[in-house]
């Protein structure tokens, strides 16, 4: 199975392909340019491993949360090639692909979502996949729910803004990446876990990305 996969929901750009079980990855810090970066990263990849894109057979994307513009990009440019070619797309958690760059088992994944809060999940490694055991929420870092246990490690660019937040060990410049992204959603294209591409939607977790002057003065 040939898998491309994306992933921009944070200020990285990154693309992957999963060629049977090997990834070959590129990505780049793009700011605002993930919509320029994109397809021509995708290009490069088809063309060193001497494919086209009708040779894939699934995609797959960084769902969110993130960036609303990164979230979109990624959706926007899985859903086309998908439509185009009449093939399966799967959503990835870009918290829980967050939590698959860290190579640890027991993962708090928190990036930075501005105006004063967090995306915020913590993730525990069982066999290939990832349990949940904070669901993904939005919340100020005051307030983000301590998980059960120890040996947690914190990932992510919310360490990077708001400190360790209380643990002990922290990693804020691991990032969500395309290679993460097709080593989760590869097991569930290939149990036959994917869906029309016009199924398939990012996941913002809140509804703006300002604050009014009003809440500005009340923070």
């Amino acid at each position: 199975m040939n898998i491309a996969a994306f992933e921009t929901a944070t200020e990285w750009c990154s693309v992957a392909l999963w060629l049977d079980g090997e990834v070959r990855a590129i990505e780049a810090r793009a700011g605002q340019r993930h919509g320029e970066l994109v397809l021509p990263m995708l290009e490069s990849l088809l063309a060193q491993a001497r494919l086209a894109s009708s040779d894939l057979d699934a995609v797959a994307f960084g769902a969110g949360p993130g960036s609303f513009t990164g979230l979109r990009i990624a959706c926007g440019v899985a859903q086309g090639l998908a439509f185009a070619r009449g093939l399966p797309a799967c959503g990835v958690s870009s918290l829980e692909a967050l939590a698959e760059e860290s190579g640890a088992r027991r993962v708090v994944a928190c990036l930075d979502a501005r105006m004063g809060e967090v995306y915020y999940s913590a993730l525990e490694k069982e066999g290939a996949r990832w349990r949940v055991v904070i669901a993904a929420q939005c919340v100020p870092p005051a307030q983000a729910p301590r998980p059960p246990g120890a040996g947690w490690v914190g990932c992510g660019s919310g360490f990077a803004a708001y400190g360790d937040m209380g643990f002990e060990r922290v990693y804020p410049e691991i990032h969500p990446g395309a290679a993460a992204v097709a080593r989760l959603a590869a097991p569930r294209l290939a149990a036959g876990e994917g869906v029309d591409a016009a199924r398939v939607a990012p996941v913002y977790l809140r509804d703006k990305v300002a604050l009014t002057t009003e809440e500005r003065r009340h923070r």
